[in-house]
């Protein structure tokens, strides 16, 4: 089955919805997208989106009026998801959109809410064992947008996604700014997935409405994060940092809560649901066409 194209909104339109947004531009979509602040519209006009302001408040019925596909990028806060309220306030009280029109609806969420599994293999069934504050927000905002979805019979499909990287956000740039560290951790890996395999990903899905309730995203193969950095520093011809045992990192709480989790993601459902061979199976072909491509 596929879905006429019609009008798809970004509820955020930051890395990864503007990568879809470029997918879809040379398509019949019509594309909305929120953005904070007026001066931040013309970034996303440059990817074929129409913006519209939300500040996580209610969304005016005219940016919501004539939406058949959904796609919410946003994190979810302490109280809960601004824009699943956002959205419950649109159909309940503005009744635009009806819960019928709506035939595509996709939140992105996050591979943290597995916590650590010691550098086992997980998938879609692994146990959640988040402990920061961040992740567990996270399974909140999935158990409410799953009770919203059965509630008005919405074709939800939750996707959680790896560290996403591409042309301007890549350990290459990293690099090059001169803030590149490699942290070793013995054993520790991180999963990640180029920007335009996810774009490529929920393209297709939106296209032949194809709506696991939950998949995750990932490329092939997890990595320690100390051998992207130097693969990063080959292709650029310049030596690597020294490798520093993670015990001297001295890293802000932040950074040094991604290190707490250890886990390989499986992307078997992935690929089986949407049929696709990844364009970037693992870093080293990710970073080489952003370095080529430069």
């Amino acid at each position: 089955m596929t879905i006429t194209p019609d009008t798809l909104t970004l509820l955020g339109a930051g890395y990864t919805a503007r990568a879809l947004a470029r997918r879809l531009r040379e398509t019949d979509w019509r594309i909305n997208g929120s953005v904070r602040e007026k001066r931040k519209a013309e970034m996303i006009v440059a990817n074929g989106i129409a913006p519209f302001v939300w500040n996580n408040d209610f969304i005016k019925p005219e940016h919501l009026g004539e939406t058949t596909a959904i796609l919410v990028s946003t994190p979810p806060a302490d109280a809960g998801c601004p824009a699943l309220n956002a959205l419950r306030h649109a159909i309940i009280t503005e009744k635009a959109p009806q819960p019928s029109d709506i035939r595509w609806l996709g939140y992105l969420s996050s591979n943290g809410v597995y916590g650590d599994h010691n550098g086992a293999w997980v998938h879609e069934k692994s146990a959640m064992l988040a402990t920061s504050e961040r992740s567990k927000r996270r399974i909140k905002a999935e158990r409410l947008w799953r009770d919203f979805a059965d509630e008005h019979e919405l074709p939800l499909t939750i996707y959680r996604l790896p560290g996403i990287y591409g042309p301007g956000r890549s350990a290459i740039d990293t690099v090059r700014s001169g803030n590149a560290k490699r942290i070793y951790k013995p054993g520790q890996v991180f999963n990640r997935m180029h920007v335009d395999d996810i774009a490529r990903v929920l393209a297709t899905s939106l296209h032949e409405l194809i709506t696991p309730e939950l998949v995750n995203l990932s490329d092939d193969e997890p990595s320690p994060p100390q051998d992207v950095i130097e693969y990063a520093c080959s292709l650029l011809g310049v030596e690597p940092p020294p490798l520093v045992p993670i015990e001297q990192a001295q890293l802000s709480p932040m950074a040094a809560s991604f290190y707490t989790d250890n886990k390989r993601i499986s992307n078997a459902l992935m690929k089986k649901t949407f049929g696709l061979d990844l364009e970037y199976p693992s870093y080293r072909e990710g970073l080489r066409a952003i370095y080529e491509d430069e």
